[in-house]
């Protein structure tokens, strides 16, 4: 049986040809604060287009040891000047910050801050996404663009294990999170939450208008379905949560992504390496149920193995 799953290639030519373009470089560091043998560094990026990226960086003191990394990818919820400070201060949709508790699983953080959002305000989504689809681009390519280059950092730190790398988010850092695991074969473990639907029924039911122009890709429903995209993942772990509530998950539309992915996954004998944590009465917010299945899913497949 053929394979159903998009050329990662086109998928990646569809984004508007960044990803793999965009290299972040060496970072200033504005600030670093220790605490409990761990370094808080906030990091301001000169990208070879120019742009100028700030972050956060959370590692051990002492980088004798490589430790796993998590890509923390933050939300959007219409909350231009969160940006990357979700990090530390968190968001309504989410129980807590995630900071303290990546820590604790002796994992490093890196939270880089998106286009459009805290320090990088203007230009605004609207205007960015028009400029860069006038020049054969797209917001979502810019985004994932330089998430890729987030890797490429992260495997070059002599505090970080390059094979014990993870992506994860809620909402738009959800979609950036298994996104990333889909064209990004250095991920080898990912969380998204609330936000997976198939994205041909978002539209069928008018969904997609909820959600901002940052997740438009021309071109891409004729190529591929979202569960059919994801499954690019298999067969490296993928945790997907949702609330059945969710405006931005009809439940019609993330069951039918939620079938495609499982099949693929199955097709490569890796079901056990996808996992669900789905909330039948939740909208779009983490509960607890997930915070303690994602905590837990990181830390199986990304503490319990040695690194090379």
């Amino acid at each position: 049986m053929a394979d159903p799953r998009p050329d990662r290639d086109t998928i990646r030519a569809l984004l508007g040809g960044e990803v793999g373009k965009v290299l972040l470089g060496e970072p200033e560091v504005r600030s670093r604060r220790a605490e409990g043998g761990w370094l808080t560094e906030d990091l301001l990026f000169q990208t070879n287009l120019g742009d100028r990226v700030p972050a956060y960086l959370v590692r051990p003191s002492d980088a004798a040891k490589p430790v796993p990394a998590i890509l923390y990818c933050h939300a959007h919820g219409g909350r231009y000047d969160i940006g990357r400070r979700e990090l530390f201060d968190g968001r309504a949709a989410l129980q807590a910050a995630y900071a303290a508790d990546l820590r604790d699983l002796n994992c490093a953080v890196l939270c880089l801050e998106m286009p459009c959002f805290g320090e990088r305000l203007e230009p605004g989504e609207p205007a960015m996404s028009k400029a860069l689809f006038w020049r054969g681009g797209t917001l979502f390519g810019r985004m994932l663009a330089e998430l890729v280059a987030g890797v490429d950092y992260l495997v070059a730190h002599p505090s970080v294990d390059e094979s014990r790398l993870g992506a994860m988010g809620i909402s738009m850092g959800g979609t950036h999170a298994w996104w990333l695991a889909a064209i990004e074969p250095r991920i080898q473990a990912a969380v998204s939450m609330c936000c997976f639907a198939d994205l041909a029924c978002l539209v069928a039911t008018g969904a997609h208008d909820g959600h901002g122009h940052y997740m438009t890709v021309p071109g891409l429903l004729p190529v591929a379905s979202t569960g059919r995209l994801a499954a690019l993942a298999a067969p490296r772990p993928l945790l997907v949560c949702a609330g059945l509530r969710d405006w931005s998950t009809p439940e019609e539309c993330f069951n039918k992504a939620r079938r495609e992915l499982e099949e693929a996954y199955t097709r490569l004998d890796a079901q056990q390496m996808i996992e669900f944590c789905v909330e039948p009465d939740s909208g779009h917010v983490e509960t607890p149920a997930m915070r303690h299945a994602a905590l837990a899913f990181l830390d199986r497949h990304l503490n319990s193995r040695s690194g090379p």
